[in-house]
């Protein structure tokens, strides 16, 4: 590794500790509102237990976000974003019960 690009790295984990720390805010934020989780939710037609078996969360995590009491983080903020872009893609990709996976023999259906 070049020493320029091992400094870099070294300056990109000391300002992610002053983010953490609050002492530096980040160069970009992505934040899902309530609204917008239940929204996602509606798109898919999906009552919170399925969203939420769907998206691999509790049914109480799920009703955190959308009553704002919590925000989603990580993956899972990823993956509402993807949802609220492209929800037939996440339900296709996600959902037992949208049929057959590629390359699965005989018609199984994913479980």
């Amino acid at each position: 590794m070049k020493d320029s690009d091992f400094e870099l790295l070294v300056t990109s984990v000391k300002q992610a500790g002053q983010i953490k720390r609050g002492e530096m805010d980040p160069a970009r934020k992505l934040e899902v509102r309530a609204e917008d989780v239940k929204a996602i939710r509606a798109k898919l037609n999906k009552s919170q237990a399925d969203f939420a078996l769907m998206i691999g969360v509790s049914v109480s995590t799920l009703q955190n976000w959308e009553q704002g009491r919590r925000q989603p983080e990580g993956p899972a903020r990823a993956l509402l974003k993807v949802a609220s872009v492209n929800p037939a893609a996440v339900a296709a990709a996600l959902d037992p019960g949208q049929g057959t996976s590629p390359g699965v023999a005989n018609g199984a259906r994913r479980r």
